[in-house]
């Protein structure tokens, strides 16, 4: 556990990627190969089961470190992770274990199935032989809230440097319902490696948003500049759904979503599809719900979403259906190195000839002669329930992950609105001493009404200037969050809105975010709730 500690402080202490694949390879050379695969699991966010609830943690951490309950409360405010708190407040050790991470991943598996007591005995004797920094990621671990600030790939990038395999290998391998304690490293990094899963997706390719290489390149012109001739481009509408991929594999369907979430049973309707196509077939796609051939808007597939049981009044009012626009494998090949149109006629083909054409849909193509006409069609996307464009090359294989070049999502810019702060809450982590998580509100007649919380958007010097003015300008305290003075203006960005019965304002946005600190605009000349009703 000291060596898996010290990977987590030392990647925590550098934002340089070269010297994080540095630490990484360190790491995997000097740590034995069942502690690389549970560190694995762990970067790739294939957590333990949690064995003890987070209120009895807190409880037994409060009477270890001798406090009160209310002195625990406000460090946990000032510090904004739970298990950080801990690791502060509990008796300082200069021990350090012996145990690797693999025994204690093993015991904390395994301690889920004693008595209360039990499971405190074991919790105060394994702070006690830790040090701060073990017992910091220990209790991150045991938690269920272990981040950390290194991305998957600079991960498999270290590997594929001491493996000598292709990063596409590696990230394809380390897909799908793998466990450390089944799969060995020998295993991952074999020069052979088959397919012994063969519930295993691929690796999904992600698009790059076009607004993000330039602020400017949204204009024809720009994109004939960097983009080329419009002919040499597919283009499609970028769907509001689940991206999703859908597999049959000797006889056996499966259906994975792009957080690599196993969910089969979550979409009965669309067994009977699955179960019709050729044996060794995987698609790409979005999971969307239709009714009378019609998309519906991303709200209603929540009403499904992280449900056990789907009632059968869920099912009738949320019906799903698959909107296909890749084909990765074909008759048991990865066809993934062939062109978007020669993926595209199979994936044609194998819809043809389907007898479930209203689950199975196409994503239909947008047939367009220049950037300018694209450019048009793109202010209706919002019609077509959709948030934009995906502009795919034609000649493009189908890539690992994010990357620039052949695939682009153009979206529809935000609706907005300008609206009052009027809470405001510190963060987490690195922010956990600023007042970063703001609740923003409209003029109902004379009143302010709460409709939505956001906090990105700001720079970091925007943010310590909004810290000061809130805690120069509080007015109650409700434990964490702070009423402050209504006099803020910022302008809201949000990709869609829907009536909800949950929200005192009746409304419900989604992904709002912060576009910009409205300095200019007193609080008497922000919108009001009218406005949002009839974006409705």
């Amino acid at each position: 556990m000291r060596a898996f500690a010290q990977l987590f402080l030392s990647l925590d202490e550098t934002n340089k990627t070269n010297e994080k694949v540095r630490i990484l390879k360190e790491y995997f050379l000097s740590v034995p190969d069942t502690d690389k695969m549970h560190m694995l699991a762990l970067f790739t966010g294939r957590k333990p089961k949690r064995p003890i609830n987070a209120s009895l943690v807190r409880t037994w951490a409060i009477e270890m470190a001798y406090i009160p309950a209310w002195l625990f409360e406000e460090s946990y405010h000032v510090v904004g992770d739970l298990g950080e708190t801990i690791a502060l407040l509990l008796p300082k050790n200069n021990v350090s274990n012996s145990k690797t991470l693999t025994e204690w991943i093993a015991e904390i598996n395994a301690i889920g199935n004693k008595t209360e007591e039990e499971r405190k005995d074991w919790l105060t004797a394994s702070w006690d032989m830790m040090d701060a920094q073990e017992k910091f990621v220990f209790n991150k671990i045991l938690t269920g809230g272990f981040r950390v600030g290194v991305s998957q790939n600079l991960v498999i990038k270290a590997l594929a440097d001491i493996s000598n395999l292709e990063a596409a290998t590696l990230t394809h391998r380390l897909m799908g319902k793998w466990q450390p304690e089944t799969y060995s490293f020998e295993q991952l990094i074999a020069e052979q490696g088959a397919l012994d899963d063969i519930s295993r997706p691929y690796p999904f390719f992600l698009a790059y948003p076009i607004q993000e290489t330039s602020e400017k390149q949204k204009s024809p012109v720009e994109l004939q500049a960097s983009l080329g001739d419009a002919a040499e481009w597919q283009a499609e509408w970028k769907w509001d759904g689940i991206r999703a991929q859908m597999i049959k594999r000797q006889g056996q369907i499966f259906i994975w979503s792009r957080g690599e979430e196993l969910a089969t049973e979550k979409f009965p309707e669309l067994h009977p599809f699955l179960n019709a196509l050729p044996d060794g077939t995987v698609l790409d796609g979005e999971i969307l719900t239709f009714k009378s051939g019609q998309p519906l808007p991303f709200s209603i597939l929540q009403t499904r979403i992280g449900r056990k049981n789907l009632s059968k009044k869920i099912l009738e009012e949320s019906p799903v259906a698959v909107i296909a626009y890749d084909c990765l494998e074909f008759e048991g090949e990865d066809i993934r190195s062939k062109t978007q149109i020669a993926r595209r006629a199979i994936l044609e083909q194998l819809q043809l000839t389907t007898p479930f054409p209203e689950v199975f849909r196409l994503s239909p193509i947008i047939n367009f002669t220049s950037w300018d006409e694209l450019s048009e069609m793109r202010t209706q996307s919002r019609r077509m329930i959709a948030e934009g464009i995906m502009l795919k090359r034609k000649s493009a294989p189908y890539q690992v992950g994010r990357r620039r070049g052949d695939w682009w999502k153009w979206k529809i810019d935000p609706l907005s609105v300008d609206a009052v702060m009027i809470y405001a809450q510190k963060g987490h982590g690195r922010r956990a001493d600023l007042y970063t998580d703001y609740t923003f509100a409209v003029w109902d007649g004379d009143k302010l009404v709460p409709f939505a919380k956001a906090y990105s958007g700001l720079t970091d010097e925007e943010i310590r200037r909004v810290d000061n003015f809130v805690k120069r300008n509080t007015l109650e305290k409700f434990g964490p969050v702070r009423t402050v003075k209504p006099e803020l203006v910022f302008e809201i960005g949000f990709e869609g809105i829907n009536r909800s019965t949950r929200h005192k304002s009746g409304i419900a946005l989604r992904f709002p975010r912060i576009l910009r600190w409205r300095l200019d605009k007193p609080k008497e000349e922000a919108d009001t709730i009218e406005t949002l009703r009839g974006m409705l």
